[in-house]
């Protein structure tokens, strides 16, 4: 077993056969729709996300996990290998409070362990590719040191972009006006977001056209990393046609040499809305 184990929450988009493949521990945000609270990624899947959210009128609301949630997680773990140390890796302290809990979550331990509590200043894939490579390494039998050095170091690189399919559930969060949602969609408009170096999403760019927008983003990959090799997901809420359209394009002009493929969850799922497409990159 690895002296180093890693803990996410839900939100990284870590495929669940890719958690088990390296013992990846989990702890979910919650996903309220009304009354009804579900436990993402738990007690209701993607697909049965998408489709109430397809339904709703208002979007859910998201909780992220309290304190002793963490706190729990933390003890099973020391419980069950005292000696070793833990990363714990989250959601961007400028996106939730689930990062903090975490923090506070490791603070309330009775006996206090080795735990290294790190804001991915992203979301989705973009904290996905930290814990899987932290969790990658830590299978190598890497040291934490090194191992949270190697994050730090993703963390300044990365890149992500994030086409979206319609406007309508950035107007039902109220990101946008309806007058604007319908103005956009008549155009073909396609917004183009990111999140910055401190985690806070960004638009940065609207082009009129799928075809035009998914060159867009290629473009803007290139101008990051040039011909450097690099490590690339492919994400998607829930329909996935334009997510691969979207990242073959990238393959054709950006030298590619690991691709991966997740389905984006129900945090950036609630505002993005179906069809959403994103590639994560960073050098290899």
């Amino acid at each position: 077993m690895s002296a180093v184990k890693i803990i996410t929450d839900s939100t990284a988009d870590v495929p669940k056969r890719v958690r088990e493949q390296y013992g990846i521990e989990m702890v979910p945000l919650k996903v309220l729709f009304g009354e009804q609270s579900f436990l993402d990624g738990v007690t209701i899947t993607n697909n049965e996300f998408y489709e109430r959210l397809a339904k709703a009128d208002m979007l859910p609301k998201t909780s992220q996990p309290s304190p002793t949630e963490f706190m729990e997680m933390y003890e099973r773990q020391l419980a069950q290998k005292p000696d070793q140390s833990i990363i714990s890796i989250h959601l961007a302290s400028a996106l939730s409070g689930t990062y903090q809990s975490a923090v506070l979550g490791s603070n309330l331990l009775e006996t206090p362990g080795d735990i290294t509590v790190i804001d991915s200043k992203s979301a989705s894939y973009g904290c996905g590719m930290l814990v899987v490579k932290a969790a990658e390494m830590a299978a190598a039998g890497e040291p934490k040191e090194r191992i949270v050095e190697k994050i730090n170091d993703i963390i300044q690189d990365r890149k992500m972009y994030f086409l979206l399919d319609t406007l309508d559930y950035l107007q039902k969060g109220g990101r946008i006006g309806k007058a604007a949602a319908l103005f956009g969609s008549i155009l073909n408009i396609k917004p183009i977001l990111s999140i910055d170096q401190e985690g806070v999403v960004t638009a940065v760019d609207k082009v009129r056209g799928t075809k035009k927008a998914m060159q867009r983003i290629v473009d803007l990959f290139k101008q990051d990393f040039g011909d450097d090799p690099v490590e690339m997901t492919v994400g998607w809420t829930h329909k996935s046609e334009l997510a691969k359209e979207l990242a073959a394009l990238a393959q054709t002009q950006l030298k590619v040499v690991t691709i991966r493929q997740t389905e984006i969850g129900s945090v950036i799922g609630t505002h993005a809305g179906p069809g959403a497409a994103a590639l994560f990159i960073t050098r290899v």
